[in-house]
């Protein structure tokens, strides 16, 4: 029972040590004045990027290291690829209304990262979302709906109000943005996030 105790102890100081140690301007940085209402993290990618592939499986295991209350999203950006990077935007914004990022995402990301498919144009996506089990009638009517153009703009938006320049970048809570660089280990990344997500000034 004392080595339990002392096991758990143990564990608490070592969380504690860690987020006593995350400093603004090194471990992250204040990108905004007001913080979101509600507890969130949200990540800027690109399927276009490698770092942001490789970033998946951490992503995913972060995801599960939140607490409950907290909101995860992703929004793509344009800032890689010109029009391809549109593209790939407006196709991350479909499976965003057809609900199906959990299968789209992962399907996109192998294919321009493993399969090498070339991608320049919607028509050349629709063959991933019916595999998925999208109907064509419905791939063809959300790609030209004015909810996609609504969702792509606000993407748009988001992008510019923080000023994303790279990706992966994460913005927890509307106003802490982890920096990258001083990640040098999945239980950091996790730690860090988890610590900006529940700050409080």
């Amino acid at each position: 029972m004392k080595k339990f105790a002392l096991l758990c102890f143990t564990f608490v100081m070592s969380t504690f040590a860690h987020a006593a140690d995350f400093k603004e301007g090194t471990d992250y940085f204040v990108v905004s004045k007001v913080a979101s209402k509600k507890p969130e993290v949200v990540e800027y990618f690109s399927f276009l990027c490698p770092a942001c592939y490789r970033f998946e499986p951490l992503v995913d295991n972060l995801k599960k290291t939140l607490p409950t209350d907290v909101d995860f999203r992703k929004n793509h950006t344009e800032t890689l690829g010109g029009n391809v990077g549109v593209v790939m935007a407006k196709a991350y914004g479909l499976s965003k209304l057809l609900k199906n990022e959990d299968v789209m995402v992962p399907k996109i990301f192998q294919a321009v990262h493993v399969t090498r498919m070339p991608i320049a144009s919607m028509d050349d996506i629709k063959p991933l979302f019916m595999d998925a089990g999208v109907s064509e009638k419905k791939f063809n009517s959300g790609t030209k709906s004015f909810k996609l153009k609504r969702v792509a703009q606000q993407m748009r938006q988001n992008t510019k109000q923080f000023r994303i320049t790279g990706v992966p970048t994460f913005i927890i809570n509307g106003k802490y943005q982890v920096n990258n660089k001083a990640i040098d280990s999945e239980q950091k990344f996790n730690e860090l996030v988890n610590f900006l997500v529940q700050k409080k000034d």
